[in-house]
């Protein structure tokens, strides 16, 4: 049946235990997506080789994520879930699109000032044009929105601008997509910096909520959430361990900040904080029990990336042999 829904693009690397900000931020909002859009949902272990890789922890990641993904409540069946290095149009498209990238624009992305002063020892070609590859894993599909958090928002910018480069020489070739920022929960803060972004990578445990920590671990590590110096239960700039907190809370429950605020009025962080560490751990509970399921089975596992690659290898092809077409490359 043909399908005229728009096309929607979103991948995660399996670099690391996700978060609850990769979880609230993006992959909770997924499966909306479903239903309005065609979606494809990679699981981009090509980025994840810019910082070096452990090769039995990357390829174990990989199985991870794709059952997070799943366990989250993405649909296999209604959805394209694939493996980034099994559908080799990704790369070729990234070689003909490092040729539309001007260099000033790539030095100029945060993310690789960022990761170049963490892994100062391995500031490698890949680790500079890693927002071209994410700009091919976007246009390849024709993706005409890209559901991204606010830190991601400015490698979308740049796919457009790429796009609309090719465009301008070769009209028609790419859709320009869209970023989608999600407007609640779309940046989730460090429990114990909440003027950092959480990070899966994040040395300090107790900074970060991973989707897998158990029960236990995840109400210990909101009791240790820094606040501040006062006990006022309320969003504002000068208090962003508790707004952070209150804003994790609003993206589990679906309450209002204001609703929130009434709510704990008069309370003490002791039981704000536990409060919230019971409510997430609530909602991550039916989904680890999911992942431990699908985990177990990894025959079904690869039924799964090995039927996505083909979808979206066929969806890549099209893209691919229209854009080598325009270029002038041979066919045979």
């Amino acid at each position: 049946m043909l399908d005229n829904r728009q096309v929607s693009f979103s991948g995660v690397q399996p670099s690391g235990n996700l978060t609850i900000g990769n979880y609230l931020g993006a992959i909770k909002n997924f499966p909306y997506y479903t239903e309005n859009y065609k979606c494809f949902y990679c699981v981009v272990d090509e980025h994840a080789i810019t910082v070096r890789q452990i090769p039995a922890e990357l390829r174990r990641r990989t199985y991870e994520t794709l059952a997070l993904y799943i366990a989250c409540g993405l649909d296999p069946e209604k959805n394209t879930l694939y493996v980034q290095s099994h559908v080799p149009a990704h790369a070729e498209l990234a070689w003909i699109l490092n040729c539309f990238s001007m260099f000033g624009e790539l030095s100029r992305m945060t993310q690789f000032k960022d990761k170049s002063a963490k892994h100062a020892d391995n500031i490698n070609a890949g680790l500079f044009t890693y927002p071209v590859l994410m700009a091919a894993d976007i246009l390849l599909y024709q993706a005409d929105v890209v559901p991204v958090g606010v830190d991601q928002k400015q490698h979308v910018e740049l796919t457009r601008d790429i796009a609309d480069r090719f465009n301008q020489l070769y009209p028609g070739t790419f859709t320009v997509p869209q970023p989608i920022i999600s407007t609640s929960g779309a940046k989730i803060m460090s429990l114990q910096e909440p003027d950092k972004k959480m990070s899966k990578s994040d040395p300090n445990e107790n900074a970060v909520v991973r989707i897998l920590d158990d029960r236990d671990t995840v109400i210990r590590k909101f009791r240790r959430a820094v606040t501040d110096s006062d006990s006022e239960i309320r969003v504002s700039e000068d208090k962003p361990g508790v707004s952070n907190l209150i804003t994790i809370l609003s993206c589990v429950t679906g309450k209002t900040h204001d609703e929130i605020e009434r709510e704990f009025d008069g309370q003490g962080y002791a039981e704000f904080k536990a409060a919230v560490g019971e409510a997430c751990a609530d909602m991550l509970a039916p989904v680890q029990e999911r992942y431990k399921e699908l985990l177990a089975d990894r025959g079904y596992l690869e039924s799964v990336m090995k039927k996505g690659a083909e979808e979206a290898a066929y969806y890549a092809r099209k893209t691919l042999s229209k854009v080598r077409r325009k270029l002038g490359f041979v066919s045979l």
